[in-house]
């Protein structure tokens, strides 16, 4: 088969590989027919990721059909089609119990594109199907569940759930790429009573609008720390989101909170960052952080099939799946490209791939 594997930093390649196989009688081999391209391929491209080995096949979203089954499944069947969860559980240790399948201690976790091969491929093995895929309710299009692999339940796991957002908040989110506007689209389900979007890129302000920020600050030109206190009689933001991972954003994100606010760290961090607890500790400031842990897809996808979430919003870009290389650099130039998510579609899903950026897709009633 052919997949996108990473050869080092810096370094990819659209490879014929062996075609995966049932390892373990908990395993599925799936074909994948819609798959996708997350900031954290990039990190891992760049080098930050020293766990994944070159010659590892990237990416852990994706949605497809299952072909074979191993012994010990018992939840689908070949002919079914699937979301893939860029978590894996092995549904029986602590952690795994306690629905941290990030944490999980059995072999799961964040294993796809990271420790083992990944779903930018034709074929896919994934591990533990009984606790790790989903069956995607009838009438729904790959489009409307595949970002429900992994931004949305980050966002409003890490995001939304953990910052603790409430009716009437105000929401301050530091950095609006896909994952921000994630937290944009899910904050919403509780009413805050002003969202605040705050980035470097005009562009990503404006998706924030459409998305549903009410105000949007460009902090290149803007201080967004004055504008927010002007907004909030000089208190701060009862809810901050740092969603970029990078120092100066996640200090931004420390000042904008009011005292008894709270600090949710959705970014992913790849150097140290300084935590200014002289500061933090004494306006009763709660800071949380996690890795996803996915066990709110079955509650997002009940959101989308009911219309009440429209994830569809997110793409601006399609390839076929054999254009991954392209489709990179597509999404690696979001600035130039004005790329938000890049749809890989496999051979069952288009008859001819069209390379360039595809058509923006607005459906549904959305939040």
């Amino acid at each position: 088969m052919k997949a996108l594997v990473y050869h080092g930093p810096n370094q990819r390649g659209w490879d014929t590989v062996d075609d995966p196989t049932i390892v373990d009688p908990t395993d599925v081999v799936v074909r994948i027919d819609t798959s996708t391209i997350c900031g954290s391929d990039l990190h891992i491209l760049k080098g930050h990721v020293p766990e994944t080995t070159p010659g590892t096949v990237l990416g852990h979203e994706a949605v497809g059909t299952v072909l074979e089954v191993g012994a010990g499944v018992s939840t689908v069947v070949a002919g079914d089609r699937v979301l893939l969860s860029c978590v894996s559980s092995c549904g029986r240790c602590r952690f795994c119990k306690e629905h941290r399948y990030g944490q999980c201690l059995g072999g799961g976790g964040w294993i796809f594109g990271h420790l083992i091969d990944g779903l930018q491929a034709e074929y896919a093995r994934v591990p533990f199907a009984d606790n790790s895929v989903y069956k995607v309710p009838e009438g729904l299009s790959d489009e409307q569940v595949l970002f429900l692999a992994d931004i949305l339940p980050t966002a409003f796991e890490i995001g939304v759930l953990n910052g603790m957002v409430a009716p009437g908040d105000v929401v301050a989110i530091v950095g609006v790429g896909p994952v921000g506007l994630a937290a944009i689209m899910t904050a919403k389900l509780y009413t805050p009573g002003r969202i605040i979007a705050i980035d470097l890129a005009d562009t990503r302000l404006e998706s924030a609008r459409r998305f549903g920020a009410d105000v949007t600050i460009n902090n290149g030109r803007e201080d967004a720390v004055k504008l927010t206190m002007e907004m909030t009689d000089g208190l701060g933001a009862d809810v901050a989101f740092e969603a970029v991972g990078a120092p100066a954003t996640f200090d931004l994100t420390t000042e904008l909170i009011r005292p008894g606010g709270r600090v949710a760290n959705i970014g992913v961090h790849g150097e140290s960052v300084t935590l200014h607890l002289e500061r933090l500790w004494i306006h009763d400031v709660t800071l949380t952080t996690g890795l996803v842990d996915t066990y709110t897809i079955p509650q997002l996808l009940s959101l989308v099939a009911n219309g009440r979430l429209d994830p569809t919003q997110f793409v601006t870009h399609r390839f076929g799946l054999g254009e991954t290389m392209a489709a990179y650099d597509t999404f690696a130039d979001a600035a130039n490209t004005g790329a938000l998510k890049v749809v890989l579609e496999g051979s069952e899903n288009t008859s001819q791939s069209n390379g360039v950026t595809g058509e923006r897709v607005v459906v549904g009633a959305g939040v």
